[in-house]
């Protein structure tokens, strides 16, 4: 099995195109396509359609891209399991929705190793159809995310509701749309209700692909955007912002999703610590 020609495969796929893959798994181009050549040798079958745009998925390039996950993923449990030691019982790897690591599974991770020593813990981040696929092709454990896809073999519980509001640090009685407004893309489900919501806003001032982190250009300068309410919150108690009353918020169930062949200790022992963070969330502000 050669692992790295399988992962240059993969980095094409994702890519879509044989310059950025080379890019990704750090190798020249020439390097990408000799071992995609390779593996379509062995395979015998031709894995992308090439053409001036980039590399798209054949069909049997399609039905390949799932075993080439699952054959990376093993490799990569083999290599970790080997390099565990003895105090390392099992490797789990989390995927989680980029607005759900900020400040919730990013405060879950250190319960977990207090809690769950002898695990292991390898983490991912994505949108809900990317977290969705990778459960499916068994290269997540677990997912943390926004409406999840029911799917034979899994299990699907809600775990809080996460809840966006507008906020801003301009002066009360003040346009927040006529000024320096941020777009945070926080999935595809705030896109849609966002363009919804707001059909005149076609191309915002500012564009942040940041996360959390861009409530701090909020304080740097006057301005507006959306957030998770519980990330707002001690900003908003201290006075650097306020949220914008009339505008609507945006409200999305949280779920964990597993396959119904993990460890059910495992699962209870996660859903404790989730309980744990919730509390947290839910202590009144000081």
């Amino acid at each position: 099995m050669d692992i790295p020609q399988i992962r240059t495969f993969i980095a094409v796929a994702d890519t879509g195109s044989f310059i950025a893959a080379a890019e990704k798994v750090f190798v020249t181009q020439s390097t990408v396509s000799i071992r995609i050549k390779n593996l379509e040798e062995q395979l015998g079958t031709t894995l992308f359609e090439r053409n001036k745009q980039g590399a798209r998925l054949t069909v049997a390039g399609k039905h390949f891209l799932k075993h080439g996950i699952a054959l990376a993923r093993i490799w990569d449990e083999a290599r970790l399991s080997v390099g565990l030691g003895e105090q390392m019982e099992a490797l789990l790897v989390i995927g989680g929705q980029v607005s759900l690591w900020d400040d919730f599974l990013m405060r879950l991770l250190p319960w977990m190793r207090i809690h769950m020593p002898e695990v292991a813990i390898k983490t991912e981040l994505g949108y809900s159809p990317d977290l969705m696929q990778k459960l499916t092709e068994g290269s997540l454990d677990i997912a943390i995310m926004y409406r999840p896809e029911n799917r034979p073999g899994f299990k699907i519980k809600q775990i809080f509701e996460e809840e966006l509001v507008l906020v801003s640090s301009l002066p009360d009685n003040t346009e927040v749309f006529d000024h320096d407004y941020v777009f945070v893309d926080w999935g595809p489900e705030f896109i849609s209700d966002h363009a919804l919501n707001f059909p005149e806003i076609t191309t915002p001032r500012v564009s942040l692909d940041m996360g959390s982190l861009g409530i701090k250009y909020l304080l740097l300068t006057p301005s507006s955007g959306y957030f998770p309410k519980r990330i707002a919150q001690p900003l908003i108690d201290n006075g650097d912002i306020r949220i914008v009353d009339w505008a609507p918020s945006f409200k999305y169930p949280a779920y964990l999703a597993y396959s119904d062949n993990i460890d059910i200790e495992l699962i209870k022992n996660i859903q404790q610590g989730i309980n744990v963070i919730k509390k947290e969330f839910s202590k009144p502000s000081k």
